[in-house]
């Protein structure tokens, strides 16, 4: 379905007194809520970008629900144009065609899902659920989508992992309440802040939240339930920021008062996250680093991507 009028006009990253406000997603309708979109094996397929967190969130819970089989997935170049939009580039390694509609790059894909999407400006963004029978978007929420494929898992496909069992669902809610506005766009916010003030006021609550996260942590192996811990989808939504942070975010988005290597408790978390068969290979690092060093000339106007940190200095 197409977005509402006031949620296409909400397209654009906006600064209010120098601080980063990211824009809403358009796209918000679920599968299995109603008959339009129902549950079915190689209906739906995934755009993404290996660069991107929230993109990042969605190819791990498809690996970790083992749905490798039952939604497909398509990977856009890691060079973001320079006006913010995605293009699909087979020539480069991790890259993919577009291999169910066949367009050159993303805002093809939100073309035909809203008419006029491409002379209206707005950016298309990852990670983006296609539905083959009706030749639309579902949804462009990470958040939601992942949630979404829980519902897989109900419906007897996958391995038979829940990432919510909704025993829990209210306390993987707050934590990813928690963590969202802090951390995962607590880096961006510090990232693209346009005055001294906006960028202290970001980076300080970033790592008063990452300090807080540590002490949860001792004794943990995940963040939700009793003992050591459950995995849910609030550790996957944690660790996309984390796995980039000392890759990127201390040099690019001066989020540099810490490491995360310098956090023994949430380091380990990164590790155990990492060693979870399949996620190590939904981490591509060089999509990750030169993405964000390229793409970004506002911050980094010659686009030189640093040679470090060495492999294994920010995670194994």
């Amino acid at each position: 379905m197409k977005p509402t009028d006031e949620q296409a006009g909400a397209w654009t990253e906006a600064f209010d007194s120098g601080k980063f406000v990211r824009k809403s997603s358009e796209f918000r309708d679920h599968i299995g809520k109603n008959e339009l979109f129902t549950i079915e094996s190689g209906r739906y397929h995934l755009y993404v970008s290996d660069a991107c967190p929230w993109a990042h969130r969605t190819l791990i819970t498809r690996t970790l629900l083992g749905l490798e089989d039952h939604i497909t997935v398509d990977t856009v170049d890691w060079r973001m144009n320079t006006n913010g939009s995605w293009s699909f580039n087979p020539e480069e390694e991790g890259a993919t065609a577009d291999t169910v509609n066949g367009e050159t790059s993303l805002e093809g894909i939100y073309n035909r899902a809203f008419t006029g999407w491409n002379e209206s400006g707005r950016i298309g963004t990852v990670p983006v659920l296609w539905d083959r029978n009706h030749n639309t978007i579902v949804n462009n929420e990470s958040r939601e989508i992942v949630r979404m494929f829980d519902s897989f898992t109900d419906a007897g496909m996958g391995n038979g992992i829940s990432l919510c069992p909704p025993e829990l669902r209210d306390e993987i809610d707050a934590m990813i309440d928690s963590n969202y506005e802090s951390v995962n766009n607590g880096v961006y916010k510090s990232g693209f802040a346009r005055t001294q003030v906006a960028y202290d006021e970001a980076v300080t609550a970033l790592f008063a939240r990452l300090d807080e996260l540590e002490v949860h942590l001792k004794g943990r192996e995940w963040l939700i339930g009793g003992g050591l811990g459950q995995l849910t989808e609030a550790d996957v939504c944690l660790f996309t920021t984390l796995a980039r942070f000392d890759l990127v975010y201390v040099v690019h988005f001066k989020c540099n008062l810490r490491r995360i290597i310098d956090y023994p408790n949430l380091q380990a978390f990164v590790e155990r996250m990492i060693d979870l068969p399949g996620v190590k290979d939904t981490c591509n690092w060089h999509h990750i680093k030169a993405h964000y060093f390229w793409s970004h000339q506002n911050i980094n106007t010659f686009r030189i991507i640093p040679l470090g940190p060495l492999e294994g200095a920010h995670t194994r």
